[in-house]
């Protein structure tokens, strides 16, 4: 899908104006040729779909303006546990085509010295280090982009082409609908889990088995069989573990990832009951069959024509699936 931003008069011919909110921290794991460069900070985590769909923005300034004294900066403040691991993070980087510099923020140190609170969210600084523009979660690419023009010509780059980019986003990585998104992001884990509908409610720390309300209500979401829930996330406890979520968007995604590293467990998703057919995501096929590998965000469900309430529910042939948060597009 294409993203197409058209700038209006007014902001071609007057700059915003940029307020100085702070100083830019300085942080272990920095780029040493940050002085005298505009620098945009991104704090992600390689699973938040919300910063998926904003990584094609950050590619296309980074390659557009380094020549003219731009620096993106990734830190990557892990928000489940496996994102912490070295090896799991390098993947994702490697695969999500993530090229400019990145830092581990796994004590959330950086994070706290920014003051931040969101996934994702930007901090863009001037050539002096101050901090003169900031913006929590998605959105805001056209104003963003007229700060980094605005904050380069302070500096007294120039030479740039005015017009913004021009973003073909696909896959994960493309825009929500947002006209039909209507389900919020649900966490399973025990800690912070809401909307869970199976009878009983979840039984924290120990293996116990769950079922299906007959009437799942929309924006709620159940288990049945054996399951273990965890603090960040509920663990299928043998064969055949089925999660079920009557949910309203396009997009379904769901971050998994093995108990045991390594260990390729095979799922099973359905639609109302049936094979998602063309509504499958990028990682099923059109009977519904998936394999859960690595440790990532997986796209289950991308629907095309009209979107209305639908049950989805996926099924695990193998135990030790575990099951993080849902997100929806």
């Amino acid at each position: 899908m294409a993203a197409q931003w058209t700038v209006p008069d007014g902001l071609r011919t007057a700059p915003p104006r940029l307020p100085v909110e702070g100083v830019l921290p300085s942080f272990a794991g920095a780029p040493a040729d940050l002085r005298g460069k505009v620098v945009l900070v991104s704090f992600w985590t390689y699973t938040c779909v919300n910063w998926l769909r904003q990584l094609p923005y950050l590619r296309a300034w980074a390659h557009k303006y380094a020549a003219h004294g731009l620096v993106v900066v990734g830190v990557h403040t892990p928000e489940f546990e496996f994102e912490a691991s070295t090896g799991n993070l390098r993947r994702a980087v490697r695969e999500l085509g993530v090229d400019y510099p990145i830092v581990a923020d796994d004590d959330y140190a950086i994070w706290r010295a920014f003051g931040n609170s969101a996934w994702p969210a930007l901090y863009l600084a001037d050539a002096e280090g101050r901090i003169r523009r900031h913006h929590l979660g998605e959105g805001e690419y056209q104003q963003t982009e007229a700060a980094i023009q605005a904050l380069l010509t302070e500096r007294g780059s120039a030479g740039f082409d005015p017009a913004p980019v021009k973003v073909t986003a696909q896959g994960i990585e493309a825009p929500a609908d947002w006209t039909t998104l209507r389900t919020a992001e649900t966490y399973t884990g025990y800690q912070r889990t809401a909307y869970f509908a199976s009878p009983g409610g979840l039984v924290p720390q120990r293996q116990h088995g769950y079922r299906v309300p007959a009437d799942l209500a929309v924006d709620s979401w159940a288990l049945a069989g054996d399951w273990i829930a965890q603090p960040q996330a509920v663990v299928s406890a043998a064969p055949g573990g089925r999660m079920a979520y009557r949910f309203h968007a396009r997009d379904l995604h769901l971050v998994l990832a093995p108990a045991t590293p390594g260990v390729p467990l095979r799922f099973c998703v359905r639609l109302d009951g049936e094979a998602p057919g063309p509504a499958h995501g990028l990682d099923v096929d059109a009977e519904g069959h998936g394999v859960l590998v690595e440790p990532r965000l997986y796209q289950l469900i991308r629907q095309p024509g009209d979107i209305a309430d639908r049950t989805f529910d996926i099924t695990f042939a193998d135990a030790g699936a575990g099951a993080y948060a849902f997100t929806f597009g």
